[in-house]
């Protein structure tokens, strides 16, 4: 199973907490570069607890015991949609964040799974800049030549 498999299976099960971050959290470039750099750090299969993918970011509550895919004693605390080069090339935005069971029952929350991988670049979700969110243009409307 994959990783969007796991997370669509996760998000069907009870006691989880997925929430839309709205407006959506952007990590400037030199935020997004110390996380980034700190998450690889402290990957699970060296010893960590972040599984980072370039739209998904993992937090485990252990590391795996090997360097193959998912150990199965670690159990996934939750997970951080991210869409790198949004809204500028170096940028990250964070847009979704989901708890799992297991994470919701260890004391998780969205804000405490994001704080944690936002820490690395001196951010809190709370403190994250935003995405500028503009109105929608007006709808077209067309007016027929000649007419009054």
């Amino acid at each position: 199973m994959d990783a969007w498999e796991s997370l669509v299976a996760e998000t069907q099960d009870e006691g989880v907490i997925t929430e839309v971050i709205r407006p959506a959290a952007v990590l400037p470039e030199e935020s997004a570069r110390a996380v980034l750099m700190q998450l690889a750090l402290r990957d699970v299969r060296l010893g960590g607890v972040w599984d980072t993918e370039p739209a998904l970011w993992r937090r485990f509550d252990s590391s795996w015991s090997g360097d193959h895919d998912q150990d199965a004693s670690a159990q996934l605390l939750g997970s951080i949609q991210v869409a790198y080069g949004v809204p500028t090339r170096y940028e990250i935005t964070i847009f979704r964040a989901t708890v799992t069971r297991v994470g919701s029952e260890a004391g998780w929350t969205v804000e405490k799974l994001c704080d944690d991988a936002l820490q690395y670049g001196a951010l809190t979700l709370a403190s994250c800049p935003r995405a500028d969110l503009k109105p929608p243009p007006k709808p077209f409307r067309y007016e027929a030549a000649g007419r009054s």
